[in-house]
């Protein structure tokens, strides 16, 4: 039972955040460097002494996701915001 209270859940959270795009991060810094004067959300964990990237970007009515093990370039005409965490339901 608890599952599908997760899955409800995760499916509420889907419908109040809109569509997520999950891309690898090569795919992700195309979009990056294609928009002009885009804000990044950057948030930073590490899980078993493993750091690890996670972005979030706007273009376009989509929201764009990656995760990287290593910090992206994302040029000078980015806004970086760091978070303390970016939660991607699913």
């Amino acid at each position: 039972m608890q599952s599908g209270a997760a899955a409800a859940a995760i499916a509420q959270a889907v419908k109040a955040s809109g569509a997520i795009v999950r891309m690898k991060p090569d795919d992700f810094l195309q979009i990056a460097y294609r928009a002009d004067d885009s804000l990044v959300v950057m948030a930073t964990s590490k899980v078993f002494g493993k750091t690890s990237y996670k972005y979030i970007m706007g273009y376009k009515g989509l929201a764009f996701y990656t995760k990287s093990p290593s910090r992206l370039s994302l040029g000078s005409g980015a806004e970086i915001v760091h978070a303390k965490t970016i939660w991607i339901p699913g």
